[in-house]
């Protein structure tokens, strides 16, 4: 059984610390896919920040309502995110976005247990079925550790 608790919502904030590093980013490097036909670190750092808003507005207040957590389509959701990342917002106003919107939902998580630990269906599925594991809004989190730091891992690979 996997772990999951205040340890796993402080390892979902300590991203943000790292987060915070890429401020320091040449513009190039920014904007440089960080391999041939992949993403770039700016949208990178924008899909972050699409998935942390669809949490905090779509899959919480389903969860509030009791319903389970339906994730989107991810190419076109993805694609959303690349696009946001073009739109003419500058990379420190894109980092903060990011960091003040994953702040705003670790507190969703602190002071709404209920919400953060209640088991849900993702896409009519009770268990994860690599770990089976009942899913929740934590256990989500949890997953999406390891997805920040596959992209954190591919952009350490062009810096």
């Amino acid at each position: 059984m996997i772990n999951l608790g205040n340890d796993t919502i402080h390892r979902y904030k300590e991203f943000i610390e790292w987060t915070e590093k890429l401020r320091d980013l040449d513009d190039k490097i920014w904007l440089t896919p960080i391999s041939e036909g992949k993403a770039t670190v700016s949208e990178i750092v924008s899909h972050l920040l699409n998935w942390d808003n669809y949490l905090i507005n779509t899959i919480i207040p389903a969860i509030k309502n009791g319903k389970g957590m339906v994730f989107p389509d991810f190419n076109s959701f993805n694609q959303k995110a690349y696009e946001y990342a073009y739109s003419g917002i500058s990379k420190n106003s894109l980092l903060e976005e990011f960091k003040q919107t994953r702040l705003k939902l670790i507190e969703i998580l602190l002071t709404e247990p209920d919400v953060a630990v209640k088991h849900v269906t993702v896409n009519g599925v009770e268990n994860c079925p690599h770990t089976s594991t009942p899913y929740s809004l934590l256990y989500i989190i949890y997953e999406f550790i390891e997805h920040d730091n596959h992209h954190k891992n591919q952009i350490l690979s062009v810096i």
